[in-house]
C-alpha cells in the first residue's frame, strides 16, 4: 500500500504544474520580452558585421560586460541614419524579440545614431589619416579656380536658403549661370546621392543641353556633427577628389570642417563666400580693366613722345636736303657755262695745232715728184737686167746646139751617178727601218733613244711605216731599256 500511496501522491504532485510545449513555451518568452521590451535604446559598439543576398543585415553589439546580437531587415536599412560598419559605436533603437528555432533573443534595429560626438570625430580621424596617406589631399592635386567662368554647378538641397544665398551673391557680383544638381544633404543615402552629382558634373563633355561648368560650388547649411556626416562620407571625399572641374567646399559654418574640405580646391567658410570666390565683382572687374587700359593708353603715349623725340633728333641730324640740291643745281649750272665756253676753245686749239703739222708736210706734187723719178730709175735698170738676162740665154742656147752630142752622154752620166746615190739614201733612210717593223718614239718632236727618259703617265708618238699614232707612258722599269705604252 505504501508503494501504491507513493505513486498516488506522485502523480497528484505533477498534476498541479502546468503542461507546455516547446512551442508555447518560445512563444510566451516572445511575447514577454516584446512586451517589456517594445521600445529600447542601446549603446554599443558594432561587431560581426554581416549583409546578406537578402538585403538583412546582421550584426553584435558589445561592450565591456556583454554582447547582443542585432538585426536590421532590408525594409529598414534605408532609414537607418547611417551606414554600419564594424569598430563603429552607435545607439540602435529598436526592440528585442526571440527566436525559437534557436532559443536566442536579438535586437531587431530600427534606427542607428552615432554614440556622442567623441564616437563621430575618432571615426572621422581614422578616415581623414588613412585618406592622406592614399595622397587625396596633397596641395600639388588642387586646381587653380577660373578668373570668370561662364557656367557654375551647385550641388546642394533644391529647398533651403544655401541655394538661395548662392544666386542672390552671384547676380550682386557678377551674373553667371547656374547649373543646380538638387540632393539630399542629410539622413539615409545622402552621401551617395552627393557623390553621384559630383560624378555626374565631371562627367559631362558640353555637347549636350547641359553645359559642363567650369566651376563645383558642393554646399549645405549649418548643423550638428551628425547632420554634416554625409560630407564626411569617404564616397563623397573620393568623388571631390578625383573630379577634374576645380571644387569649392561651402559646408556648414565657419568653425565647421568636413573631410570634403581637405580634398576640395579651395574651401569656404559658407555658401556664400563660396560664390563670392567664384565669381570677380563686375564693377571691381571693370574698374580693374580700366585701370589697365589706361596704364596701356599712357605707356603708348610715352612710348609715341620718345619715338617723336629720337626722331626729331635724327632729324636735326640730316643736312638740309632743299639746300643740298639748289648747291647741286648751281654747281651744274657753273659746270654746264664753263663747258659751253671751253668747247670751242678746244676745237680752236685743235685746229691751229692741225694747221702747224699741215704747214711742216712737203707738198704733195713735190712727193710725187721724186717717187715718180725714183720709180724711173727702178723701171730703167729692170729693162737693163732683163735685157742682159735675154742676151746670156741666147748665147747659151746657142752652145748648146754645137754640142748637143756630147751633152746627151752627159745626162745619161749623170743619171746613173744619180740613182747609186738614190739606192744608197734608201739603205740608210730611217723610213726602210721602219717598214721591217720597228717604231719611232718621239716626246714634243724629238725622238727619245732611252727609256730612262720616260716616265709613267707621259704622252709620246709612235711613228710606224704608215702613220702616227699617240700613246701614254704606263710604266717603265729602267735600266733595260723596256717599257709599256697605252695606246
Amino acid at each position: 500500500m505504501h508503494e501504491d500511496f507513493g505513486n498516488t501522491s506522485s502523480q497528484a504532485g505533477v498534476g498541479n504544474v502546468p503542461e507546455y510545449s516547446v512551442s508555447e513555451i518560445s512563444g510566451a518568452i516572445r511575447r514577454t520580452l516584446e512586451g517589456a521590451f517594445s521600445r529600447v535604446r542601446v549603446r554599443g559598439e558594432i561587431t560581426e558585421f554581416k549583409r546578406y543576398p537578402s538585403g538583412h543585415l546582421y550584426f553584435s553589439l558589445k561592450d565591456e560586460q556583454g554582447k547582443l546580437s542585432g538585426v536590421v531587415w532590408r525594409g529598414s536599412v534605408s532609414r537607418l541614419g547611417l551606414v554600419p560598419e564594424n569598430g563603429l559605436e552607435i545607439i540602435a533603437t529598436g526592440r528585442i524579440s526571440a527566436y525559437g528555432e534557436r532559443s536566442s533573443y536579438q535586437l531587431v534595429v530600427e534606427r542607428m545614431e552615432y554614440a556622442g560626438e567623441g564616437a563621430l570625430l575618432a571615426r572621422i580621424e581614422r578616415l581623414r589619416q588613412r585618406l592622406a596617406e592614399e595622397g587625396l589631399f596633397e596641395a600639388a592635386r588642387k586646381q587653380l579656380l577660373p578668373l570668370l567662368p561662364r557656367v557654375i554647378g551647385v550641388v546642394t538641397s533644391a529647398q533651403g536658403a544655401v541655394l538661395h544665398d548662392i544666386r542672390t551673391t552671384l547676380r550682386r557680383r557678377f551674373p553667371r549661370p547656374v547649373v543646380v544638381w538638387p540632393v539630399p544633404v542629410q539622413g539615409e543615402g545622402a552621401a551617395l546621392r552627393i557623390a553621384a552629382a559630383i560624378a555626374g558634373f565631371d562627367s559631362l563633355d558640353g555637347q549636350g543641353p547641359v553645359p559642363r561648368p567650369d566651376v563645383l560650388i558642393v554646399a549645405r547649411g549649418g548643423g550638428s556633427l551628425e547632420d554634416l556626416m554625409a560630407f564626411n562620407d569617404e564616397a563623397v571625399v573620393r568623388a571631390v577628389a578625383a573630379c577634374r572641374i576645380p571644387l569649392i567646399s561651402a559646408v556648414g559654418h565657419e568653425t565647421d570642417t568636413t573631410l570634403i574640405d581637405f580634398a576640395a580646391d579651395r574651401r569656404a567658410p559658407t555658401p556664400t563666400a563660396a560664390a563670392e570666390m567664384a565669381v570677380p565683382v563686375r564693377s571691381e572687374l571693370l574698374a580693374e580693366i580700366a585701370h589697365r587700359a589706361a596704364r596701356a593708353t599712357g605707356g603708348l603715349a610715352r612710348q609715341l613722345q620718345t619715338a617723336r623725340l629720337r626722331l626729331d633728333r635724327a632729324a636735326s641730324g640730316l643736312p638740309d636736303l632743299p639746300s643740298l640740291l639748289q648747291t647741286a643745281r648751281m654747281r651744274l649750272d657753273d659746270r654746264s657755262r664753263r663747258l659751253d665756253a671751253a668747247l670751242p676753245a678746244f676745237v680752236q686749239h685743235r685746229r691751229a695745232a692741225l694747221v702747224a703739222v699741215e704747214r711742216r708736210m712737203p707738198a704733195v706734187d713735190t712727193l710725187l715728184a721724186g717717187r715718180r723719178t725714183r720709180l724711173a730709175v727702178l723701171g730703167g735698170g729692170l729693162v737693163s737686167g732683163v735685157r742682159h738676162t735675154f742676151q746670156r740665154w741666147e748665147v747659151r742656147q746657142g752652145r748648146c746646139r754645137l754640142s748637143s752630142a756630147p751633152l746627151s752622154a752627159l745626162l745619161r752620166e749623170k743619171r746613173l751617178a744619180l740613182a747609186g746615190v738614190a739606192g744608197q739614201l734608201e739603205a740608210v733612210s730611217p723610213m726602210a727601218v721602219l717598214a721591217r717593223g720597228y717604231a719611232l718614239v718621239s716626246v714634243g718632236g724629238q725622238a727619245v733613244t732611252s727609256a730612262a727618259a720616260l716616265r709613267g703617265g707621259q704622252n709620246v708618238a709612235l711613228t710606224f711605216a704608215d702613220g702616227t699614232r699617240e700613246a701614254t707612258i704606263t710604266h717603265g722599269k729602267g735600266g733595260h731599256g723596256q717599257g709599256e705604252f697605252d695606246l
